[in-house]
C-alpha cells in the first residue's frame, strides 16, 4: 500500500468518527458541530496517516 492510500483512509476513518461524536449528545448529524468535529477529524487523521506511512515504508 502506498502512503497516499494510507493517509486517505486515515483521513476517512477520522472524519467518519468526527462527524459522528456530536450524535452521541444528541446533536444533528449535520449539524455545525458534526461539520466541525469532522474537519478536526479529517485533519487528525492525515497526520496519523503519514506518521503511520512513515513508518510503514
Amino acid at each position: 500500500m502506498n502512503r497516499k492510500t494510507i493517509v486517505s483512509i486515515f483521513a476517512g476513518i477520522g472524519m467518519t468518527l468526527g462527524g459522528c461524536i456530536p450524535m452521541l449528545w444528541g446533536e444533528d448529524p449535520l449539524g455545525g458541530w458534526s461539520i466541525l468535529l469532522a474537519l478536526i477529524g479529517g485533519l487528525t487523521g492525515v497526520w496519523a496517516g503519514v506518521k503511520v506511512g512513515k513508518m510503514i515504508g
